[in-house]
């Protein structure tokens, strides 16, 4: 059986020791090297190339943001799980985009590391629920926003119905017959929706409908 070969990277020596301790304990894992800063980190990844690196943050010399994008720039096949006890926005979001494949929280260390290192090592992710929330919670805002600065998103479920008939061509009279509504209320959905949109005419109507891919020519 091959092991996941891993290198543990915590400028705390009992903390290392302790990462160390917990992962020989799995026989399909195997510690091949220790590492107290993002510097000494790089230089042995360099010469054990390990599979999966288990990188602390906070650390001399250099810190684990750091030694993750650059690991992950020049080593592209290492894995990076960050063991942390920072779980909020900045410092995950950070460290994603840095290229790290999954975060433990050190809280929880001794009971999600073996799984985290076998899940990332095989190309998965592993979040902590912490982590898991702090990202979703990030996704969700970021989603909340992309969607306020797009007017189209302020319509109402009905004045997009009301748009897609007009731009199809439908007079007031057929979109209320369709909708099975008023007249006048349709008109009332109309002036609606070109106010939220900005739109004046019925031809700039038609080019953002195009636009949007509400309709094809």
């Amino acid at each position: 059986m091959q092991k996941t070969r891993v290198l543990v990277v915590d400028d705390h020596t009992i903390m290392r020791e302790g990462i160390c301790a917990l992962l020989k304990l799995a026989t399909d894992i195997e510690v091949v090297g220790e590492a107290a800063n993002g510097r000494e980190a790089l230089d042995m990844a360099k010469q054990l190339t390990p599979d999966v690196v288990v990188m602390d943050i906070s650390m001399p010399v250099m810190d684990g943001r750091e030694a993750t994008r650059r690991m992950t720039k020049d080593m592209p096949g290492i894995k990076i799980l960050v063991l942390t006890q920072y779980d909020d926005k900045e410092h995950v979001l950070s460290l994603i985009e840095a290229g790290a494949c999954g975060f433990v929280s050190k809280k929880a260390a001794f009971e999600e590391l073996s799984s985290a290192v076998r899940c990332i090592a095989h190309g998965e992710s592993f979040l902590s629920p912490s982590v898991a929330k702090v990202v979703i919670d990030a996704y969700q805002y970021g989603a909340a926003s992309r969607d306020k600065s797009d007017p189209y998103e302020q319509l109402t479920d009905r004045e997009k119905d009301v748009l897609k008939l007009l731009v199809e061509g439908h007079s007031t009279q057929e979109i209320a017959e369709l909708l099975v509504l008023s007249p006048k209320t349709v008109a009332g959905y109309k002036t609606s929706l070109m106010s939220k949109l900005d739109i004046t005419s019925g031809i700039e109507l038609v080019k953002y409908a195009l636009k949007k891919g509400l309709i094809d020519v």
